[in-house]
C-alpha cells in the first residue's frame, strides 16, 4: 500500500510544511478558507485531458447519431423520468424492430458514453433494454455496456482521478482504502459484495478502484459478475414499464434484502477464512 500514501495521510516534506507554517496566518483568514474550498482539483493538463477524451467519444456518438432516419432525430432526448422513458419507448420500438444493428449500436455507445463521464440516468437505459428486447437480451446488453463503461470510467479515474476524488471524498476514499487494504487475499469476493449490494456507489467504486490500486482484471470481473442481480431488477421492471410509477420501486425493502443475501453469500469464503486464522 506504498502507493496509497500518495494521497491519503501523507505529510508534506519538510520544507513544503515551513511554508506553510509561514502562511499560517493567511490560511485562518475567511478569504483563504473560501478560496481553498473554492480550488478546482485538476491542472490545465488534466482538463485538457478530460476535454480531449470526451470530444473523441462525443464525436463518435453524433456519427453514429447521424446514420439514424431524419425523422427519429425529434424523439430521441436521454430520459429522466419514467415518463419520459414511455415515451422514447413508444417512438424507438418501431425503429428498434426495423433497424436492429442501427438501433443497438446508438444504444451501447450511449449507455457507454453516459457510464464513461459519469451522467446520471443509465438506470432508465437498463429499464429500456428490458422493455425493447426482453429478460435474456435485455441483461445481456445491459451487463456487457455497464462493465464496458465501467471500465473506460476506471481508466478514466487512472488518468485525472487522484486529485477529482480526493477532493470529493476524502473520508470516503480513506474508508474504502482501509476495507481495501484487510482484503487483499480476497479482493474479488469484496468487490463482488460491493457491486451486488448498494453499500457504496456504483460510480464511486469505478472513481476510487484505480487510486486504491484494485487490479483491472479483479474489477473487471467482479463488475461483470457482480452487476447481473441489479440489471435483472432492472430489466424485469421494464418488462412492466406501464406499471412503474418511478425508479425508486425498483429497490424496496424485500430487492435490497435479496441483494444484500446474495452479497453476503459472496463474502462467505473471506469471512471463513479470518475464522481460521484467529482460530
Amino acid at each position: 500500500m506504498a502507493a496509497s500514501r500518495n494521497f491519503i495521510g501523507e505529510t508534506e516534506p519538510k520544507l513544503l510544511m515551513d511554508e506553510e507554517n509561514n502562511d499560517d496566518d493567511d490560511d485562518y483568514s475567511p478569504s483563504a478558507k473560501k478560496s481553498k474550498f473554492d480550488r478546482f482539483p485538476l491542472n490545465s493538463y488534466e482538463v485538457g485531458a478530460v476535454v480531449g477524451v470526451f470530444f473523441v467519444f462525443s464525436s463518435g456518438l453524433f456519427c453514429i447519431y447521424m446514420t439514424m432516419p431524419a425523422n427519429e432525430y425529434g424523439n430521441i432526448k436521454i430520459p429522466r423520468t419514467v415518463s419520459d422513458l414511455r415515451f422514447l419507448k413508444d417512438n424507438l420500438s418501431t425503429y428498434a424492430r426495423n433497424h436492429p444493428a442501427q438501433f443497438i449500436l446508438g444504444y451501447c455507445s450511449t449507455y457507454i458514453f453516459m457510464q464513461t463521464f459519469m451522467i446520471p440516468g443509465t438506470i432508465f437505459l437498463s429499464l429500456l433494454a428490458g422493455a425493447l428486447f426482453g429478460v435474456v437480451q435485455g441483461i445481456l446488453l445491459v451487463v456487457l455496456n455497464a462493465t464496458a463503461g465501467a471500465s473506460s470510467c476506471f481508466f478514466l479515474s487512472k488518468l485525472i482521478g487522484r486529485p477529482l476524488i480526493s477532493w470529493l471524498w476524502p473520508e470516503k476514499l480513506r474508508f474504502f482504502q482501509a476495507e481495501i487494504a484487510k482484503r487483499r487475499d480476497k479482493l474479488l469476493n469484496y468487490m463482488l459484495f460491493l457491486r451486488i449490494t448498494p453499500t457504496l456507489p456504483n460510480l464511486f467504486i469505478n472513481l476510487a478502484s484505480p487510486i486504491v490500486d484494485i487490479p483491472f482484471h479483479i474489477f473487471f470481473f467482479a463488475t461483470l459478475i457482480g452487476l447481473i442481480p441489479a440489471s435483472y431488477i432492472a430489466v424485469r421492471a421494464g418488462l412492466a414499464l406501464g406499471d412503474l410509477k418511478s425508479v425508486k420501486d425498483l429497490y424496496d425493502f424485500k430487492t435490497l434484502s435479496v441483494l444484500f443475501l446474495i452479497g453476503f453469500v459472496s463474502i462467505v469464503p473471506t469471512l471463513l477464512k479470518r475464522k481460521k486464522i484467529y482460530e
